[in-house]
């Protein structure tokens, strides 16, 4: 082990979406001057940030959590009004009620939607037409929106430049402890020398999604539990009388088919058939090295077999390939449609922060608590 020269105000571990905003934010908000991001992959925004749906959220999702869909529908406007450069607006948005096992009638839906103060009304005939009428309750026309992952994280690098953040690529941490002075010691390894490095900083944030607890020292875990999955986005080009849709079926049989941006294809996800394996978070079992040693075997045909029972028209997709990715939601909600932010202060370390957010536009619950967070740039040279 060396000492590195470095020492910083805040270092930020990991260069997803969270990670990336949230070190604008305290260059651009707090006013800190030295804050190194580190990021295990070789680009920002290369893993969970990118294999999803790549939805903007506007609460329609929720409809058996109040909280999730109204901040949610609060949300969406300021993040199209940040990222515009990134967002899709050119489509259709459709959701359907299934006439079985659904957990919402369309009435329901109705009523909830403008509950929260989201757009709805009755889709036009031609658009019904594309679902099976003995299935579908009933199918809405609504305002939602998709976001390109590319130039996401084409816009979080300018910014981080533009805000002075110094980012490392292909470096991880593998140790967080206490140091002098109320600062923390943060041990990290670049894959270039595989030499382990020390920080010295004031504050840490740790946005490693699901490796949040898989550092050594004296890091004591998340007092949150987390529960873990290995899921499938199957990346499909849609037949034409697909294209510039998006369709959600809920709310029991559940599957959506959204435009995913930066391949100009649609993804295909499916409540039975996007999971394949879950577990729950451990110290030392690294999520992404057993995501590294799953074999990925494609369920898509299981998802267009049921898929086209609702929507006949998804016979004619042609399927490209899968994103295999590891999601990690809160234990606590796994059973509901709660997805609420954790932010968690490691009391043992002080300064020590663990993010993790459900969605992407969960970002302003994490930066409103931030802003109730005292900060300042209080190394010494």
């Amino acid at each position: 082990m060396r000492l590195s020269d470095n020492k910083v105000d805040a270092l930020i571990i990991g260069g997803g979406f969270y990670g990336s905003a949230i070190a604008v934010y305290l260059a651009k908000q707090r006013g800190l001057k030295r804050i190194l991001l580190v990021e295990r992959e070789t680009s920002l925004l290369a893993r969970a940030s990118y294999s999803n749906q790549a939805r903007v959220h506007n609460g329609y999702h929720y409809p058996r959590s109040f909280t999730t869909a109204y901040r949610s529908r609060v949300n969406l406007p300021r993040f199209v009004h940040d990222w515009p450069h990134a967002i899709k607006q050119d489509f259709i948005k459709l959701y359907a009620i299934a006439r079985r096992n659904s957990k919402v009638t369309a009435k329901q839906f109705e009523r909830f939607c403008r509950e929260i103060g989201a757009r709805i009304q009755p889709a036009e005939s031609h658009l019904r037409n594309l679902f099976e009428p003995r299935l579908i309750e009933n199918v809405f026309l609504v305002e939602e929106y998709a976001f390109d992952t590319s130039r996401l994280a084409q816009s979080a690098q300018r910014e981080l430049e533009e805000s002075g953040v110094r980012v490392r690529f292909q470096t991880q941490v593998n140790a967080i402890s206490r140091g002098p002075r109320n600062s923390l010691i943060v041990v990290i390894q670049s894959d270039e020398t595989s030499i382990d490095e020390v920080i010295d900083c004031q504050y840490v944030f740790n946005c490693t999604y699901s490796g949040l607890n898989q550092f050594q020292g004296e890091f004591g875990g998340t007092r949150t539990r987390l529960k873990h999955e290995i899921t499938e986005m199957a990346l499909m080009q849609v037949p034409s009388v697909l294209q510039g849709l998006g369709i959600t079926v809920m709310d029991g049989p559940f599957f959506s088919m959204m435009p995913f941006p930066a391949r100009g294809l649609h993804t295909l996800s499916h409540v039975r058939y996007t999971p394949h394996l879950n577990w729950s978070d451990e110290r030392g079992i690294d999520p992404y090295k057993r995501l590294a040693s799953y074999e990925c075997e494609t369920r898509v045909d299981r998802m267009v077999r049921d898929v086209r029972r609702y929507l006949p028209s998804v016979t004619g997709a042609k399927y490209v390939e899968s994103l295999f990715e590891v999601k990690t939601v809160l234990a606590k909600n796994e059973g509901d449609d709660g997805r609420p932010i954790l932010f968690e202060r490691h009391v043992e370390l002080p300064g020590c922060y663990s993010v993790l957010g459900g969605k992407i536009d969960n970002i302003y619950d994490v930066l409103e608590l931030l802003n109730a967070e005292q900060f300042g740039s209080v190394l010494e040279n």
